[in-house]
């Protein structure tokens, strides 16, 4: 009977032990909840700096990338600057030699473009003397373009050679205008024909009057038995009929 009373205290002994810790004050149960809530907080609030610093690694790596490939655009236009600076440097020193040969063929062609104007200068005092106001005056506005400083020698050669072209087309055309001219101590307004170098001749407007240039003799012919010839020339030259085969007085060529 005792024995059975021992073993009954035990038991009921043990379940007070057992039930002691759930028999937790309110008061103690409020402080463990409020740490799980602050643990709770503070696991969030990590989390969300964790976010934080992944989204600046993301935009930092972002940047990089973006430096990355910034670099290399960079490099390949440095190169083509590498390459320009070359293709500069051999155009300055193709430029550098044509200076100076231009200076030494400055040298050489302005004494040339003055002797072609002294040549043209004679020729024309020389040559049948159509239009020779017109053509002196143009021989002197070359000499005066030759001593002008402001004037390039690219655009004196220019303004020669184009004197010299002009000549030469002369010889290849027909041409009349009018000018005055003393025949027999008087002075007459003239219709002028001209055919290329081959003739030059004259008639007055009432027709009554006509002449043709002897070159031999650097003198005015009279070329009265040819006055319908000279006229049908003039109308030709004028536009005023069709062309047509005329003959007219031409000087004849010497017998060497």
């Amino acid at each position: 009977m005792n024995k059975h009373k021992i073993t009954t205290k035990l038991i009921i002994g043990s379940l007070l032990l057992v039930a002691i810790p759930m028999m937790v004050p309110a008061e103690t149960l409020s402080q463990i909840l409020t740490a799980q809530t602050e643990r709770t907080i503070l696991a969030q609030e990590s989390q969300q700096r964790v976010d934080k610093i992944s989204d600046q690694t993301n935009k930092l790596e972002d940047q990089y990338r973006a430096a990355l490939k910034e670099i290399d655009g960079l490099q390949i236009y440095n190169k083509l600057l590498e390459l320009q600076i070359e293709n500069q440097a051999r155009v300055k020193v193709d430029l550098e030699k044509s200076i100076v040969l231009v200076s030494v063929i400055n040298r050489q062609i302005v004494p040339t473009m003055t002797k072609m104007i002294d040549s043209l200068d004679q020729f024309v005092q020389l040559d049948v003397p159509f239009l020779l106001d017109e053509r002196a005056k143009r021989v002197v506005t070359l000499k005066e373009i030759m001593q002008r400083e402001d004037v390039t020698v690219a655009e004196k050669f220019r303004k020669v050679t184009e004197a010299y072209q002009i000549e030469n087309d002369y010889g290849k055309t027909i041409e009349v205008y009018k000018d005055t001219l003393e025949v027999d101590g008087k002075t007459l307004e003239l219709d002028f024909l001209r055919v290329g170098r081959v003739a030059f001749m004259y008639q007055s407007i009432d027709g009554k009057v006509s002449g043709v240039w002897n070159q031999k003799t650097k003198q005015w012919d009279d070329a009265s038995d040819n006055r319908n010839e000279i006229k049908m020339g003039l109308s030709i030259a004028k536009k005023q009929v069709a062309p047509d085969l005329v003959i007219i007085p031409v000087d004849s060529a010497e017998v060497l």
